[in-house]
C-alpha cells in the first residue's frame, strides 16, 4: 500500500498539466480522437521558437516534438540531437493486448482512477492463424479468455477503449479512428509509427513508458535527428508505396535509422494515398527509425472525411503550412535543414523483395530470378500471404484483387502447393471488402481469409501440419508484412520470408515461383494458353464508403471505476510484480557472462513471440524463454546453449534460461555480451524484464536498437556500449565462462561522466592469467540514473515519496 500511494502521490503532481493538453485529459474512453487542440500547440510552438530555438526554421518532425514539450520554461538552450533528452506530453496511447498486459500490470501501481490521456486496448495478437477468420477469433476466446477478460476490467476501470478479438489490428484501428495530424501518440508496439501515414508522430515504445504517458508523467526521448526523404515523380503502374520502403530499407540497413524521425518531403508526396503513406512510415520500424512522418495533404482530408473524421480535417487543412509541414525555409534547402537527405524518383522505383531473414536485404525484382539461383534460394513458394499491419488497407486489398480477377477469369488458380492467406486489417476494412465483391476475388483463386488480426505476421500461424514445418525444411514464403526475421512466422528457422507488396505477394501465388517477374513473364491458363497479367488497378478509397461491420467489434466504452480486475492467484497466464531489488550503491563485482551474443539479436531472440505470448502477463513464466534464440559466438554459433561459468552449478552446460536460472539462485550476477543492434525489432519489454528478473545487471553490446535500450534504462539494467567495439567485443567470444567482471564507474555514474570501464580477469584454476581493461559508454540522462539507482523506473517514482 505504501507503493501504490507513493506512485499515486508523484503521477499527481505531474497530473497539473492534463487539462492543457490536446484534449483535454482523458475524458473517458474514445470511439474516435476528437479535433486536436492546434490553438495550444501553436502556443506552445510559439515560445519554444522565440526562446530555446531562436526563431530558426523548423522540420515537421521538429514543429510536432517541440509544440509538445512538457516545460519550454526549464530549458536553457535548444536541444542537441543525439545528446539532449526531451520532456514531452504525449496526447494519446495505444497498446495492443500482448504488451498491454504487463503496461496494466504497472499502471495499477499508480492508484489512479483514470488514465490521463485518452487510451486504447486492441486485441490483435492472441489469436492463432489457423481454420481462418470467425472460428479462429472463437478459439482464441477459449485459450485466452482469462487475458482478455482482465485487459477488459482494466479498461472498464481505468476508462480504455477496449477493442476485442476480431475487431482489427491496432495500427489499422488507430489509422481508422485515432490518428490526427500533429499529434503525438506513443504505442506498445514498434510499428506505432504507422500513424505517420496520417500525420501525426506515433512512436513505438515499451510499457513502462506507456504508463509515463497514461500517469500524466514526462516521457523522456532522447532528441533525434531528423532524416528527410525528397519523393519525386509518380509511381508507374505496377509499383506500390511498399517499394518506397523496402528500397529505403536496403539503402540504410536495420540501423541506418536509429536515432532518426524520417520527414518525408517533396512533389512526389502528394501522389501517395494515406494508407500507402501509412505503409511507408510503419515499415520505417525496420531501419531502427525513431518514427516516420509525412506533412498534412489532401488524401489525408479525403481519409478522415472517409471514416467519419471531418471535423478533424476541416480544423487540419487550416494549419497545412504554418503547423503541419515543414517550414518553407527547410524546403527551398533541405540539405541545410535536415541531418541527412536521401533522394527517391518514384518514377523509377522497381517493385522488390526484401530478405530473407532481414528486412534490409533487397533485390530488384528484375534481378530475382538471378538471386534465386545464385544465392540457393528454394523457388517454390509454399504460402503467399497478404495483410498485416503494413498493407492491410482498401488501396492494398482493392490493387491486389484486381489481379485475382483477371486470374480467375482465365481460370485459374493459385499454384498448385501454394497456400494463399488474406488478413483483414480491421473488420471495417473485412466488412467493405465483402460488400465490394473484393472477398469473393481473392476466394475464387483459393485464398482463405484469416482473422482481422496479426497472424501469421507475428507467428501465430498453425502451420504445423505443413510437411516444411515438421521436417525444417527450407522453403520460401512472400508476404507483404513488415518483418522477417529466422523463426519468426511460423517456427521454422528455414522458412525464408520475402517481404513485398500485396500486388507481387498475389503474382506469386498465382505463378508458385519465387523468380516469377509479373512485368515480363507469363503465366498459363488451364488451357495451356499463355498470358500476362496486366498492371493491379484499385481504389485509395471505396466509392461507396466504408462499411461498419458488425456490432460486436465496435470498442467498449465503459468507464466504472469501481471495476474489480481480476488476477486468480493460481494462474499461469497473469502475474502481479513485484518491485525490483534497488541498486546497492557499489560497483558490480563477480559478474559472469551469461552469454556473447554473435551477429542479429532481435526482441524475437531474446523474448519469443509465438506459443510464448500467452505468458506476456507472467514474468516468471515467460523468463523461461530468455535469448532462447541467441546465438552463442563462444560455441560456434550454437543457438540457445551456453557453458556455466560456475564449477558445481548445475547445469554445467544447458540452455541459457537454465544456466540464468541456477545463477540467479546462486546469487550470481551475470551479463550479456552482445553484437551490433542488439534488440531490434518488437517494442516488447518483456525483453528487458525478463533478463533483469534472472539476475542480470548490464548488458554491453557493440551498438543498441533506440526502444530496447529506454526499456533496459526503464528495469534498471545498465546499458553500456564499448568504446572501441570491433576490438573488445571478441574478447569475450573466446571461453566467457572463464572471465569475471568488475566494474569501475558505475558507483560514480553521472549523465555528465559517461564511461564505465569492465576490468575482466580471465580465471583458469582459480587464478586470474590475464587481466583486460575495456572501456565502455552509457548514455543515460540524469533522470535515467535515477531510474537505475532505484532499480527501475517504478521502483524510482516511490522512492521519491519515502526520501
Amino acid at each position: 500500500m505504501l507503493r501504490q500511494q507513493a506512485v499515486r502521490n508523484i503521477a499527481r503532481q505531474y497530473a497539473t498539466s492534463v487539462g492543457s493538453r490536446a484534449g483535454g485529459g482523458s475524458g473517458g474512453p474514445q470511439a474516435r480522437a476528437s479535433v486536436p487542440n492546434y490553438e495550444l500547440f501553436a502556443q506552445r510552438l510559439s515560445k519554444a521558437r522565440s526562446t530555446i530555438l531562436e526563431n530558426k526554421p523548423l522540420t515537421l518532425a521538429q514543429k510536432i516534438l517541440y509544440s509538445h514539450l512538457h516545460d519550454v520554461d526549464s530549458m536553457t538552450g535548444a536541444p542537441i540531437p543525439g545528446e539532449s533528452y526531451l520532456k514531452l506530453s504525449p496526447d494519446r496511447v495505444a497498446m495492443q493486448d500482448a504488451s498491454a498486459q504487463m503496461a496494466i500490470l504497472q499502471f495499477m501501481l499508480s492508484g489512479m482512477r483514470q488514465t490521463a490521456v485518452p487510451t486504447s486496448i486492441h486485441c490483435d495478437h492472441l489469436v492463432e492463424a489457423y481454420e481462418g477468420a470467425d472460428l479462429d477469433v472463437a478459439r482464441s476466446w477459449q485459450t485466452s479468455r482469462e487475458i482478455y477478460e482482465f485487459l477488459q476490467a482494466a479498461s472498464q476501470k481505468y476508462g480504455i477503449a477496449f477493442w476485442k478479438p476480431g475487431s482489427g489490428i491496432i495500427h489499422q484501428l488507430v489509422l481508422e479512428n485515432y490518428a490526427a495530424p500533429g499529434t503525438l501518440m506513443l504505442g506498445t508496439d514498434s510499428h506505432t509509427p504507422n500513424a505517420g501515414g496520417l500525420g501525426m508522430l506515433a512512436i513505438g515504445v515499451g510499457g513502462a513508458d506507456a504508463v509515463d504517458a497514461m500517469a500524466s508523467i514526462p516521457w523522456e526521448l532522447k532528441a533525434p535527428r531528423v532524416l528527410g526523404v525528397h519523393l519525386r515523380g509518380k509511381l508507374h503502374p505496377w509499383g506500390s508505396p511498399k517499394d518506397v520502403i523496402l528500397n529505403l530499407a536496403g539503402k540504410l540497413s536495420v540501423r541506418g535509422g536509429t536515432g532518426y524521425i524520417i520527414e518525408y518531403f517533396g512533389e512526389g508526396v502528394e501522389s501517395l494515398s494515406c494508407t500507402g503513406m501509412a505503409t511507408i512510415c510503419n515499415m520505417g520500424a525496420e531501419v531502427g527509425a525513431t518514427t516516420s512522418v509525412f506533412p498534412y495533404t489532401p488524401s489525408m482530408a479525403r481519409y478522415l472525411a472517409a471514416t467519419q473524421r471531418a471535423a478533424i480535417a476541416s480544423a487540419a487543412n487550416s494549419q497545412q503550412a504554418a503547423y503541419l509541414s515543414a517550414d518553407k525555409e527547410v524546403a527551398a534547402n533541405p540539405a541545410r535543414f535536415y541531418d541527412e537527405v536521401v533522394e527517391i524518383d518514384l518514377s523509377t522505383l522497381e517493385p522488390g523483395y526484401n530478405g530473407p531473414f532481414t528486412p534490409d536485404l533487397f533485390t530488384p525484382r528484375s534481378q530475382m530470378a538471378e538471386a534465386v539461383g545464385k544465392e540457393g534460394w528454394s523457388d517454390k513458394v509454399t504460402a503467399a500471404l497478404i495483410g498485416s499491419c503494413t498493407n492491410s488497407s482498401y488501396q492494398d486489398l482493392s490493387r491486389a484483387a484486381s489481379l485475382a480477377r483477371q486470374a480467375s477469369r482465365r481460370g485459374l488458380r493459385v499454384a498448385e502447393g501454394t497456400e494463399f492467406l488474406v488478413s483483414p486489417g480491421s473488420e471495417q476494412i473485412r466488412a467493405t471488402m465483402e460488400r465490394d465483391g473484393i472477398q469473393q476475388a481473392f476466394e475464387s483463386i483459393g485464398a482463405k481469409v484469416l482473422a482481422n488480426a496479426c497472424g501469421p505476421c507475428i507467428g501465430q500461424w498453425n502451420r504445423d501440419e505443413n510437411p516444411v514445418v515438421k521436417n525444417r525444411e527450407a522453403n520460401s514464403i512472400v508476404s507483404s508484412f513488415n518483418r522477417n526475421f529466422r523463426a519468426r512466422n511460423d517456427g521454422n528457422p528455414n522458412t525464408m520470408n520475402f517481404l513485398t507488396s500485396p500486388e507481387m505477394v498475389l503474382s506469386s501465388a498465382l505463378s508458385g515461383r519465387l523468380s516469377f517477374n509479373p512485368l515480363a513473364d507469363t503465366l498459363t491458363d488451364p488451357e495451356g494458353k499463355e498470358f500476362k497479367l496486366e498492371p493491379p488497378t484499385g481504389d485509395e478509397l471505396p466509392a461507396d464508403g466504408y462499411a461498419a461491420g458488425r456490432e460486436e467489434y465496435r470498442p467498449l466504452l465503459d468507464h466504472q471505476p469501481s471495476r474489480d480486475i481480476p488476477i486468480p492467484p493460481t494462474s499461469t497466464r497473469l502475474q502481479t510484480l513485484e518491485a525490483f531489488a534497488p541498486w546497492n550503491g557499489q560497483e558490480f563485482e563477480n559478474t559472469r557472462v551469461l552469454v556473447t551474443v554473435q551477429g542479429k539479436c532481435t526482441t524475437d531472440h531474446i523474448s519469443a513471440a509465438g506459443k510464448w505470448l500467452k505468458y506476456k502477463g507472467h514474468l516468471e513464466n515467460l523468463a523461461r524463454n530468455t535469448l532462447i534464440g541467441a546465438a552463442n559466438a563462444a560455441m560456434d554459433g550454437k543457438v540457445n546453449h551456453v557453458r556455466n561459468a560456475v564449477s558445481g552449478l548445475h547445469p554445467a552446460e544447458g540452455t541459457i534460461p537454465d544456466v540464468a536460472t541456477a545463477y540467479k539462485s546462486a546469487a550470481i550476477p551475470w551479463l550479456v555480451i552482445a553484437d551490433y543492434n542488439y534488440g531490434e525489432g518488437s517494442a516488447r519489454e518483456h525483453a528487458a524484464m525478463q533478463p533483469r528478473f534472472l539476475g542480470c545487471n548490464m548488458v554491453v553490446a557493440r551498438s543498441f536498437a533506440r526502444i530496447h535500450e529506454t526499456n533496459l534504462k526503464k528495469q534498471g539494467v545498465l546499458p553500456l556500449v564499448f568504446a572501441r567495439p570491433d576490438e573488445d567485443y571478441f574478447i569475450f567470444t573466446k571461453d566467457p565462462h572463464e572471465l569475471v567482471i568488475r566494474t569501475e564507474g558505475v558507483r560514480g555514474i553521472s549523465a555528465d561522466s559517461p564511461t564505465v570501464k569492465l576490468i575482466v580477469d580471465r580465471v583458469q584454476s582459480g587464478r586470474a592469467v590475464e587481466t583486460y581493461d575495456v572501456e565502455c559508454r552509457h548514455t543515460m540522462s540524469a533522470d535515467q540514473i535515477g531510474w537505475f539507482k532505484a532499480g527501475s523506473a517504478l521502483n524510482l517514482i516511490a522512492s521519491q515519496q519515502t526520501q
